[in-house]
């Protein structure tokens, strides 16, 4: 399917909503998202046997052309199989909206596709195996991107198709005086159940403007950031963000709620090793465990939230690290603690932000040793532990906070121009940068950009300048 690609001066951003659905309403929400989840087993459970099927026909010297005719899993295949089987498949499916069984088919089209992408080579990271079927108790979700889809004048109620008018826990004014101003358009709307609770979240496209905002002050040019486990990050001006650690602070409560749900009736009989109906006790301590997972997740995200707005509206340049998370949460030591941290947010929340609000990110090179380089004479350690907080350079004596150390070497890369005084550059000190430049409102606000931008050594230029002219004078 094509991807939808926003106009000039518009981005595609979300608005979520918290509902308040009747009891109806639920049944009618349940309804949908159990049609996806239905129709990605199905047809999932289709292609394993037509793949099945296949490979023992072709184990038994059956010619190709001969085999069983395969059953592609394009969305347009899946969608064309599914309306020739859905009446005697599934003969209750005109009581549900055609979007939620569109749903399941493209995310197992989605599966199929990185399945197929990763195994032979051409998507990167692990490698992936064979997509699963949804499971009854898992997340329940359903995707609507035609019919009635719309926020009510009132901003108290959203409409969806076969669902009708909804109530919402918080006012959807921002976003209903937008759609009517005609800076905003709605292109689809995903329902969702979190912790026994339901959301509705709108995927817009908006007209913005980029560029800062009027009521945040300029507070620098240049910020680097380095994050950590102890603190959320530090940044290049001494200011030490604390990190909440909502799952370590959450953890006793956790415990305590899961080890209340392992002694209930659970869908699943261990001594006999079958299926069986959960009780409703069991489903009551689920949510609990699911409502404080919640929590954790909220509250790890409104810390990164705010530090990554401020950052992005207060500086002009902000330059990160990029890190291989995947490989450090394989410290055993530290997993917990990184998980917890979420270091990687900060990269993609600026990726983005920073395309709204006129400022750049650079991203520093993997291996550029910013935490064993002095800041003050560039001399780098060949060792520094982890167990060392402070630096200590032996060459300079500067003694400084770790973090702080190399929060200012991050900033230092950068090769920048002086608002102030036009045409003043200043030059950077010697890692490979990679500027993330703003990306226009239009486009995907924050997609990194592919070409690096090297820092410039003046004393090469100046060298390289003298060579040419000495060239031309014995000419």
């Amino acid at each position: 399917m094509k991807r939808y690609e926003s106009p000039a001066g518009w981005t595609v951003q979300a608005y979520r909503f918290a509902l308040d659905p009747s009891d109806v309403q639920v049944a009618g929400l349940r309804r949908n998202t159990g049609a996806a989840r239905f129709a990605f087993n199905h047809m999932l459970r289709r292609v394993s046997a037509v793949k099945a099927q296949r490979a023992a026909e072709a184990s038994y010297g059956v010619a190709e052309a001969d085999l069983t005719p395969w059953q592609g899993w394009s969305l347009p295949d899946l969608r064309r199989t599914w309306n020739e089987i859905k009446t005697w498949v599934a003969p209750w499916w005109a009581e549900c909206s055609k979007e939620a069984f569109n749903t399941g088919l493209a995310n197992l089209s989605a599966a199929l596709g990185n399945w197929h992408a990763s195994r032979t080579g051409a998507r990167k990271g692990r490698r992936m195996g064979w997509p699963r079927t949804k499971r009854k108790h898992g997340r329940r979700s359903a995707r609507f991107t035609t019919g009635a889809i719309r926020v009510d004048p009132g901003y108290r109620h959203v409409v969806l198709p076969r669902l009708g008018r909804i109530r919402t826990h918080e006012s959807t004014r921002k976003l209903a005086r937008r759609v009517k101003a005609g800076t905003a358009t709605i292109l689809s709307a995903t329902v969702t159940e979190t912790a026994a609770r339901w959301f509705c979240s709108f995927q817009v496209a908006v007209k913005r403007a980029v560029g800062r905002a009027a009521h945040t002050p300029k507070a620098g040019r240049i910020v680097g950031v380095d994050t950590g486990i102890k603190h959320l990050a530090v940044l290049s001006t001494g200011e030490l963000v604390p990190n909440p650690a909502p799952f370590k602070a959450a953890l006793k409560k956790l415990g305590k709620a899961q080890r209340r749900a392992a002694r209930r009736i659970g869908p699943y009989d261990p001594a006999t090793r079958r299926k069986r109906t959960a009780s409703n006790r069991w489903q009551r301590a689920q949510d609990t465990v699911a409502r404080l997972h919640t929590t954790v997740a909220a509250v790890r995200a409104d810390s990164w939230h705010q530090l990554t707005t401020r950052l992005a509206q207060q500086f002009t340049t902000v330059v990160v690290e990029d890190l291989h998370v995947a490989g450090m949460v394989r410290n055993r030591k530290l997993a917990r603690a990184l998980i917890d941290a979420a270091p990687a947010t900060l990269r993609r929340h600026l990726g983005y932000k920073t395309g709204w609000y006129g400022s750049v990110l650079h991203v520093a090179d993997r291996w550029y040793p910013s935490s064993k380089t002095c800041s003050g004479c560039q001399t780098v350690k060949p060792k520094l532990s982890l167990a060392e907080r402070t630096f200590n350079c032996t060459t300079c004596g500067l003694s400084l906070h770790r973090d702080v150390n190399a929060a200012r070497n991050l900033a230092g890369l950068v090769r920048h121009v002086d608002l102030e005084l036009l045409g003043d550059a200043k030059t950077g000190r010697g890692a490979h940068v990679r500027p993330v430049r703003p990306a226009p409102a239009g486009g995907a606000a924050g997609r990194e950009a592919s070409r690096p931008v090297h820092p410039v050594n003046a004393a090469r230029q100046r060298t390289a300048a003298n060579r040419e002219s000495h060239l031309l004078t014995e000419r």
